[in-house]
C-alpha cells in the first residue's frame, strides 16, 4: 500500500490520491466489493450497498459519524434482515476527533419471566431448539433504545433525518442481491413454520433484482421516526410485540419493553506495542478476549515468522485455546456478576497463561482450564464509519443466528432475535456456535447474555489508526485479532487484511478450523506432526474496517465474502 513509498514521493502520491478521490466522488463514491480506496471526507463500510449509500448520504448532508451510524443501523434492518435489525441488539465503540471515548451496550436482556432452567427437559438435558427457534428464543430487543441514546448524546442532525432513509427503503423498496435470492429461497419452509398466517418473505420464486417493499416495517419505522423510543417500546408497536408473544408462547411483556435501557459503559482500553486498543467491556466477551490474545503474542517475532507460517499459527492457536477457556468461566453480565477484567487483561496474567505452552506438541484442550483469578463471562453484522472531522464509530449488531428466531412480529414486519441461546442454557453445554459457558452466564431475568461481538478502534501516536469488527459468532474474536495483526505485523493494507484467509480455535472442540486455501499443506503437515487437527470450512467472518493512512486519507476494507460495500468521498 502507499505506506511503503519513500517520503520524497508523498506529494505526488497525495495528488494522485486526491484526483482518484475526486473522480470516484463524481461517480457516486462507490467501490466494487473487492477494491480498496482512500477518501478524505468520510467513509462507510457495511454489509449491504444500500445501507452504505444511506450512511454516505448522511455524511454528505453534514451529519457526523454517529448520525450516519444510526441511519445505517436502521437501513440494515430493512435491507439486511439476516442480521440487521430492530428486534436485536449490539455494541457501539465511539471515538471523537478530539479523542473522547465511549462504549454503548445495547445488548438484549432476558425477559422478566425467564428462568434458569427454561430450556431443560425433565431429565435436566438441554432442549436445543427451544433456545434457537420460535418465540421462546427471543430476548428483549435493545437496538432502537441504543440508537436513541447514541443520537441523543452525539448526533448532529435531527432524529427524523437519520431514520427517514430506512423508512424510504422499506416503503419504496430496493433490489435484492444474488446472495439474498439464495437465502430467501432456502428460508421459505422455516419462515412458514414459525409464522403461520403471515406472508413476510414468502414468494413462489425470488430472482435477482426483485424489488422488495416492506410496508409493515415502514409503518414501524414511521412510529420510531415520529416518537423516538416510545415509538417502539410503547404504543402500537409494543402492542404488536405483546400480541405476538401471547400468540406463540413467548415471554417478552409490555413491562419488559418499558423497562429496557441500553447502558453506557467504561471503554476497555489496552495496548499492543505502540498501538492503543479501544474496545467493548462485558457483556461483550470479545474486548477482553482480544486484549488477552494480543498480550499473549506480543513478545514473539510474528513479523519475522511471517503470515500463517507454522510458528505463527501454532502460537495464535495456543493463545486462543487459553483465552476461550477463560471466556467460558469468567465472563458474564457485569450488572449480575463481578467480572475480573483487570486481571484477565493484565499482560502478566497472559504471560502466566502461556507459560505451559510447548513448541514440541499441541496442548490438549482437556488439559486447559480457566485461569485462576482473584474473586471480586454466526450471523451478525458489523459496520465501520468515519466522518470528515475524524469522529469514528464501530458497531456490531445482531439477531444472533441468521434471521434470529425466525419469528416476525405480526403487523410490525420485523424479526425477533434468538439471543437467549447465548446464555449458558446449561453450564457446560455448548450453544449454537459450540461455545461452552458457566455460572457467570446463567439465565437470570433482566440479565444480558454474553456476546463474542468485538467492535474496536485503534490509535497510534494518539491519533485514529483503525476501525474494525466483524460478524461470525465465536469466530468474531479471532477474525478481529487476525485482521489487526495482518496490518500491524504483516504490513497489509486494509483491504488485503480483510481479504486474507482466517483460521480459528476456541478451546472446544479441539480442532483448528480454517478457510479453504487459508493454510498451505506444509504448514498443516508440520502441525499435524505435533498433534494438531484441522477442519476446512467455508468463509470465516465478514470484516468491515477502515484504516487511517499516514497521509490522512481513509482506506477501507469491505469483505468480499458477502455483499459488503464501502462508500466514501
Amino acid at each position: 500500500m502507499h505506506r511503503k513509498f519513500s517520503l520524497n514521493l508523498q506529494p505526488a502520491i497525495g495528488a494522485l490520491i486526491a484526483l482518484s478521490t475526486l473522480i470516484s466522488g463524481c461517480l457516486g463514491g462507490t467501490l466494487s466489493r473487492n477494491n480498496s480506496g482512500e477518501y478524505k471526507n468520510g467513509l462507510v463500510v457495511s454489509a449491504h450497498p444500500s445501507s452504505s449509500k444511506v450512511g454516505l448520504d448522511i455524511l454528505k448532508k453534514g451529519g457526523n459519524a454517529v448520525d450516519a451510524a444510526v441511519a445505517v443501523q436502521f437501513a440494515l434492518a430493512v435491507v439486511y434482515p439476516g442480521a440487521g435489525n430492530l428486534g436485536g441488539g449490539g455494541f457501539m465503540v465511539y471515538r471523537s476527533a478530539s479523542g473522547e471515548l465511549a462504549t454503548l451496550d445495547f445488548r438484549e436482556k432476558a425477559p422478566g419471566l425467564a428462568s434458569r432452567d427454561m430450556y431443560l427437559d425433565s431429565a435436566g438435558n438441554a432442549i436445543t431448539d427451544k433456545s434457537l427457534h420460535g418465540h421462546l428464543a427471543a430476548g428483549v430487543p435493545g437496538s432502537v433504545d441504543g440508537m436513541v441514546k447514541a443520537h441523543q448524546k452525539f448526533g448532529k442532525l435531527s432524529w427524523a433525518e437519520v431514520v427517514q432513509p430506512a423508512l424510504d427503503l422499506a416503503r419504496n423498496g430496493f433490489p435484492i442481491t444474488d446472495s439474498q435470492v439464495e437465502e430467501f429461497t432456502e428460508l421459505q419452509e422455516k419462515l412458514k413454520k414459525y409464522n403461520p398466517g403471515k406472508s413476510y418473505f414468502i414468494k413462489a420464486k425470488w430472482s435477482k433484482g426483485d424489488f422488495w417493499v416492506q410496508e409493515d416495517l415502514a409503518k414501524t419505522l414511521e412510529h420510531i421516526r415520529d416518537k423516538g423510543r416510545e415509538g417502539f417500546y410503547a404504543g402500537e408497536v409494543a402492542d404488536q410485540i405483546e400480541a405476538e408473544m401471547k400468540k406463540g408462547g413467548g415471554l417478552i411483556s409490555r413491562e419488559d419493553l418499558k423497562n429496557y435501557q441500553s447502558q453506557w459503559r467504561e471503554p476497555l482500553v489496552g495496548n499492543y506495542k505502540n498501538y492503543k486498543i479501544i474496545t467493548m467491556p462485558p457483556t461483550s466477551s470479545g474486548g477482553i478476549a482480544l486484549l488477552q490474545l494480543l498480550n499473549s503474542v506480543e513478545e514473539y517475532p510474528l513479523r519475522r515468522w511471517g503470515h500463517n507460517s507454522d510458528s505463527t499459527v501454532q502460537l495464535m492457536v495456543e493463545a486462543e485455546r487459553r483465552v476461550y477457556a477463560d471466556r467460558a468461566s469468567h465472563l458474564g453480565d457485569p450488572d449480575f456478576y463481578k467480572v475480573p477484567k483487570k486481571y484477565l487483561v493484565d499482560p502478566i496474567y497472559s504471560k502466566f497463561r502461556m507459560s505451559d505452552f510447548n513448541w514440541g506438541k499441541a496442548t490438549l484442550s482437556s488439559d486447559i482450564k480457566a485461569g485462576e483469578v482473584p474473586q471480586e463471562s454466526e450471523e451478525t453484522t458489523h459496520f465501520s464509519i468515519v466522518d470528515r472531522d475524524g469522529n469514528a464509530v464501530s458497531i456490531t449488531t445482531t439477531l444472533n443466528g441468521g434471521y434470529g428466531s425466525m419469528v416476525f412480529v405480526g403487523g410490525a414486519g420485523f424479526l425477533l432475535n434468538n439471543e437467549m441461546d447465548d446464555f449458558s442454557v446449561k453450564p457446560g453445554s455448548p450453544n449454537m456456535y459450540g461455545l461452552l459457558g458457566g455460572e457467570a452466564n446463567a439465565i437470570v431475568p433482566g440479565k444480558r447474555m454474553l456476546s463474542s461481538m468485538t467492535p474496536a478502534i485503534l490509535e497510534k501516536g494518539g491519533k485514529l489508526f483503525m476501525i474494525v469488527g466483524t460478524p461470525g459468532g465465536s469466530t468474531i474474536i479471532t477474525s478481529v485479532f487476525q485482521t489487526i495483526l495482518n496490518v500491524i505485523e504483516f504490513d497489509m493494507g486494509m483491504q488485503a487484511a480483510v481479504n486474507a484467509k482466517k483460521f480459528h480455535h476456541q478451546w472446544y472442540p479441539d480442532v483448528i478450523t480454517f478457510e479453504k486455501g487459508g493454510l498451505d499443506s506444509l504448514v498443516r503437515q508440520k502441525l499435524n506432526q505435533k498433534g494438531y487437527t484441522f477442519n476446512e470450512r467455508r468463509a470465516i467472518g465478514r470484516v468491515d474496517a477502515i484504516l487511517k493512512t499516514p497521509w490522512g486519507y481513509y482506506e477501507g476494507g469491505a469483505d468480499p465474502r458477502g455483499d459488503d460495500t464501502l462508500m466514501g468521498w
